[in-house]
């Protein structure tokens, strides 16, 4: 969903956004059975996985075994992709509102790669690995993470966990691979708030490029699906150079607050690539590569473990607006109604924010329009107040209803197990320190309660952003410090005590002896069908006097070297008047010996970028712009040309589907 940006309006295509579904379900009882999903999007989300369910009972009884109890909905955080989907206010806000087609492409690919997995559903063993993945991830909160104690920190070699673990699928009738998933945690930022071009970051081209790998290979099954899910992802950064002023001192942002003189707009992340002015592209590209070779050496390993026994899961809601529970030492303690502190304004290195907050900030906003904005929203009384204590209370969203809720106080507490293996599924992007402690406590019910059998230690993951939309949870020490991460920890400084507490609550439902489902808790709020959207329809399309759809304007050149950036610009249309779902705005195509064509390139390859610009708002006219470089992957020698699938819409609404042909061109 961008970086909550208004100015960030999408302007094309870079990479094919994808939802990659895992059934792991018992041959002998088809109820025990649970589905997790990576979605190449920003979170999960609450309206999302509405529509996913619904979707699922539609298909008939077939699919009736899969339920809010069973199915996880993650996001891989990219920062790059469509927004106004999500169920609350306070994300719609910059993305001017809920788009439904929006939403309900994404539901759809979402229920398309479930059904899938269901049909190819097929007898097979599990596995688990791990192994180091380095130079991917850094923590852009350091001065928050060194407020955890230092015999705690001491544990930990890193600042960040460095660790993937994996879960390898093996098809039982071949011994091929059907697919492998991991978890790794590195922020979706890798493309940076000036890009307006949608891809699935560096997630996105991990996954793509470990099926590319593998199809290539012959080893795997065909449809190998691999998911690369994110992990405790609050404090990382895939920046990994660091945070610099870019005000010309060319110094390192401050440890404590992320600012340069004082303000927080210089300071920015670098990728391994900074400086090419590209928007983070060839950082993302690396980014997303380091990932896959550190998958691809654990999956190659002899590392694995087998994974054995029962399939478990639980589901339920929980009111956080004040939920009141033990902490270990038996002081009784509660959450607050959702709240935003000034530093969830002053953004990240990975993002800045806007206008005169920074990070670490106690005090109230010297800024009186925002005294005024968020009198307006919805005053926090003495209780919430100090409920959030040490956070200044900026946006009291959890307590603001109009036009509707603005953000969840009702949040998904899930888990699902597979044998020892143990997956901890987070609604909000807990940080390196909170994810430890919240696997640590897991693990050790699970040990403590018999939950996994000792000849088998259990090994626990976290996924997520989750389900809803949560925002960030932190630990007490970090929430202190109120960096960005500590002000958008929406219920206050036990927020995460109290995902911890909910999750061993209910952890003896995944246990062998479990027979009744969870209870399913409050239902929170669906916001679909009276969310606002002042996104604008497409009107029309005009090709413009003497010109047609799909006209090359600006064709190729007849000769390429391999390793030259290849373009052309055709008579447009507007890509919302089609989205081209399991199809592709963009290809290219080479001539084989008969002189027929083969589609080599589509528009979910990195490499080959559409974009589109309206030209006149009067005459509907516009420009598609397609870009293939040759420098990523070293296509062979030969002719090609460039497709271009469009759609236009008529006045009147006909929409009509036409395609532009480049000219021929040898590539040498």
């Amino acid at each position: 969903m961008g970086y909550a940006n208004t100015s960030q309006v999408g302007t094309g295509l870079r990479q094919r956004l994808y939802s990659r579904a895992f059934i792991v379900g018992s041959p002998s009882s088809p109820s025990d059975r649970f589905v997790y999903m990576v979605l190449d999007t920003q979170s999960g989300d609450t309206a999302i996985r509405n529509g996913i369910l619904e979707g699922l009972k539609g298909l008939g009884s077939a699919y009736s075994m899969y339920s809010q109890k069973n199915v996880a909905v993650t996001g891989t955080h990219s920062h790059s992709g469509p927004g106004a989907w999500l169920n609350y206010l306070l994300p719609q806000i910059t993305s001017l509102g809920f788009d439904k087609q929006s939403y309900q492409a994404i539901v759809d690919g979402a229920v398309l790669s479930i059904k899938r997995a269901h049909e190819t559903l097929a007898l097979g063993t599990v596995s688990a690995g791990s192994g180091k993945v380095n130079n991917a991830n850094i923590n852009r909160s350091l001065y928050a993470y060194l407020a955890n104690p230092a015999e705690e920190r001491a544990r930990y070699p890193d600042n960040v966990d460095k660790t993937m673990t994996m879960l390898k699928f093996t098809r039982a009738s071949d011994g091929k691979s059907i697919g492998m998933l991991n978890w790794f945690a590195t922020h979706g930022t890798s493309l940076l708030g000036n890009q307006t071009v949608v891809a699935a970051d560096n997630k996105g081209v991990a996954a793509y490029l470990f099926e590319q790998d593998v199809a290539a290979s012959g080893n795997a099954a065909p449809g190998f699906v691999a998911g690369f899910s994110q992990a405790n992802v609050g404090d990382t950064t895939p920046n990994v150079l660091g945070a610099w002023c870019e005000d010309g001192s060319n110094q390192e942002c401050k440890l404590e607050d992320s600012t340069c003189g004082g303000k927080s707009q210089d300071c920015h992340g670098r990728g391994p690539f900074f400086g090419l002015n590209d928007g983070g592209v060839k950082s993302c590209y690396e980014i997303g590569k380091r990932q896959f070779e550190g998958a691809k050496a654990i999956y190659n390993s002899n590392g694995f473990t087998p994974i054995t026994g029962s399939i478990r899961s639980f589901h339920t809601f929980v009111d956080f607006s004040n939920f009141s529970f033990q902490l270990p030492n038996g002081t009784t303690v509660s959450t607050c109604p959702a709240a935003m502190g000034n530093s969830f304004a002053a953004g990240t290195s990975d993002g800045p924010g806007a206008f005169d907050f920074v990070q670490n900030d106690p005090g109230a906003p010297s800024n009186p329009f925002w005294n005024v904005v968020g009198s307006l929203i919805a005053v926090p009384s003495a209780k919430q107040i100090k409920c959030h204590q040490p956070k200044p209370i900026l946006l009291n969203v959890g307590e603001a209803k109009v036009p509707y809720d603005w953000s969840p106080n009702i949040v998904d507490i899930q888990a699902l197990r597979v044998g020892q293996f143990i997956i901890i599924v987070s609604p909000g992007e807990a940080t390196t320190m909170s994810g430890r402690r919240w696997r640590e406590a897991v693990y050790n019910k699970a040990v403590s309660s018999k939950l996994v059998s000792s000849a088998t230690p259990p090994i626990v993951v976290l996924g997520g952003p989750a389900n809803t939309y949560s925002h960030y949870i932190t630990t007490e020490e970090e929430y202190g410090v109120q960096r960005y991460e500590g002000a958008s920890t929406l219920h206050g400084i036990h927020t995460l005590n109290a995902y911890i507490n909910s999750t061993l609550t209910y952890l003896p439902y995944l246990a062998d002896s479990a027979t009744n489902a969870s209870p399913p808790g409050p239902t929170p709020p669906d916001n679909r069908n009276n969310s606002i959207s002042l996104i604008t329809g497409v009107v029309y399309d005009g090709a413009g006097i003497g010109r047609k759809f799909g006209q090359a304007t600006t064709d190729v050149s007849a000769t390429y070297t391999r390793g030259s950036l290849v373009r052309a610009v055709f008579v447009g249309a507007n890509p919302r008047n089609n989205l081209r779902l399991e199809g592709t705005f963009a290809a290219i195509e080479k001539q084989n010996n008969d002189a027929s064509w083969t589609q080599v390139r589509n528009d979910k390859d990195w490499e080959l970028v559409y974009e589109w610009k309206r030209v006149n708002g009067v005459t509907g006219t516009s420009d598609v712009t397609i870009s293939w470089d040759t420098s990523i992957t070293s296509p062979a020698a030969g002719l090609y040309r460039i497709q271009y699938y469009g759609d236009s819409k008529a006045v009147g609404g006909k929409i009509t589907s036409f395609t532009g042909t480049s000219g021929v061109f040898k590539l040498t």
